[in-house]
């Protein structure tokens, strides 16, 4: 007999039974369950199960190893996280997130798939989980009686899998050719219009926003936005789930979506930009108004404060400091502006009641969570210490003697693992076993010898 949703031990805050039950009940052809949880790099792993183990992802939940959260980006254990062995690698419970159990249309037989959490042994949302870092930011907004509004862009390169794995180009039958860009081109968006289809529709089995679909600045390079939610952590999932939706719809049609921060040298690379405002208890924006564009300010001073000790966070990997070069729309300096694309922090043009910023420092194969528990916390941060950013960047950012954004991954790990500031946002143990990931990360790259060095010194 399956467990009541009445259990004691269950958590308020979880999805009862029944949820999976008249999931199954509106899709009888359901074969098999992919069982999902995002790592520390915003990597999806889980498991693939039968039907029937939808009734344990409520309560008591499927069991994963805590040091899943442990891996690299290629999946491998780091020993320094002390994580792994040393502890017995010892076993949590992912448990389905409420509203997440959905079909998985791209699936060649009937599937589903939910997205989860991880709980510990003793029923404790895991410290190591980067989703409850945000849901713990999320309750400190709660605290104050505010409410983050947050809608996500995400730009992806459409590649022939077999070239871009061969040579790093992107497929003769992809993109216009480098000298036609075609930005925003209605005509490119019809040459992948099946697979948009698709990805619409799939967006809609799932309850994923989507809003617009536009052709980006580079060849076979395009762009999915996200609609504003006002609950954060709905966004961040949203974003997770989209990308898996992207990429594996991509390959149904023989493509790979690639959210690569750079895949090409000489075209922009993939960003996820976050827009962000806050409502206040009566549900008003509180940066409307005049005293509203004062707060715009702290928050827009807090972020610029906080990005150097956050850079880790929204460029994870060695690849991602290929992106911030001049003039190629991703920011290399400390700088805020009105209507600017060419600065970290934008107030985009709008009328006064959507007044908001755009944080544009994100790589798209950043970990959503991260992203917004970075983001939210540096305008929660401004908004407590009531500072002034510089007077705000117009022109060209690129040029203007501002603070520059280090492009070393190794300056961004130091930065961040001495930062008070992630310390109080992730704890100390996150913040050391993150920083630990990715200065092993960096050393697998810094001991790789390139072709270019062969072709060279041989």
């Amino acid at each position: 007999m399956r467990e009541s949703a009445g259990t004691e031990n269950q958590d308020k805050n979880l999805p009862t039974n029944e949820e999976a039950e008249r999931f199954l009940a509106e899709h009888p052809d359901i074969e098999s369950v992919d069982f999902l949880i995002p790592d520390i790099n915003g990597v999806m792993r889980g498991k693939w199960g039968p039907t029937e183990a939808l009734a344990k992802a409520n309560y008591p939940g499927i069991n994963m190893p805590l040091s899943i959260f442990g891996l690299d980006i290629w999946g491998r254990e780091v020993e320094s996280t002390g994580i792994h062995i040393e502890t017995g690698d010892t076993d949590g419970y992912c448990r389905a997130i409420p509203g997440r159990i959905n079909v998985a249309p791209w699936s060649p037989r009937p599937s589903a798939q939910v997205l989860m959490s991880m709980y510990t042994e003793t029923g404790e949302p895991c410290e190591y989980d980067p989703r409850n870092v945000l849901q713990k930011l999320m309750d400190r907004f709660a605290e104050k009686g505010l409410r983050p509004v947050t809608a996500f862009e995400l730009e992806f390169y459409l590649v022939d899998p077999n070239v871009f794995q061969r040579s790093g180009r992107m497929g003769k039958d992809l993109g216009p050719g480098p000298e036609q860009q075609q930005m925003y081109s209605l005509s490119e968006l019809r040459g992948q219009s099946e697979l948009f289809a698709e990805i619409r529709a799939a967006a809609i089995a799932q309850g994923l926003p989507i809003d617009t679909i536009i052709k980006e600045a580079a060849p076979g390079q395009f762009e999915v936005n996200l609609k504003h939610r006002d609950d954060a952590m709905a966004a961040a999932d949203d974003t997770v789930l989209l990308r898996r939706l992207i990429t594996e719809s991509a390959h149904k049609h023989g493509l790979r979506a690639t959210f690569m921060a750079k895949p090409f040298l000489e075209w922009p690379g993939n960003g996820m930009h976050v827009h962000a405002s806050i409502l206040d208890k009566d549900g008003t924006n509180i940066f409307a108004g005049e005293a509203g564009d004062l707060r715009l300010q702290h928050a827009a001073a807090g972020l610029l404060q906080t990005l150097k000790d956050t850079l880790l966070l929204y460029i994870p990997g060695f690849n991602g400091y290929r992106r911030l070069q001049p003039g190629s729309y991703a920011p290399t300096r400390i700088a805020w502006g009105r209507n600017n694309r060419s600065v970290v922090v934008r107030v985009p043009a709008s009328d006064d009641k959507a007044r908001r910023l755009e944080h544009r420092m994100s790589g798209a194969d950043a970990n959503p969570y991260f992203v917004l528990a970075g983001v939210l916390g540096g305008m929660l941060e401004g908004l407590e210490n009531g500072k002034l950013p510089p007077p705000p960047v117009e022109g060209n950012a690129y040029n203007v003697p501002l603070p520059q954004l280090s492009d070393d991954m190794d300056d961004a790990i130091e930065d961040f693992e001495r930062s008070d500031f992630i310390r109080r946002l992730f704890g100390p143990e996150l913040r050391r076993i993150f920083a630990e990931i990715k200065r092993e990360e960096l050393k697998a790259f810094d001991n790789e010898i390139t072709p270019l060095e062969r072709s060279t010194y041989l």
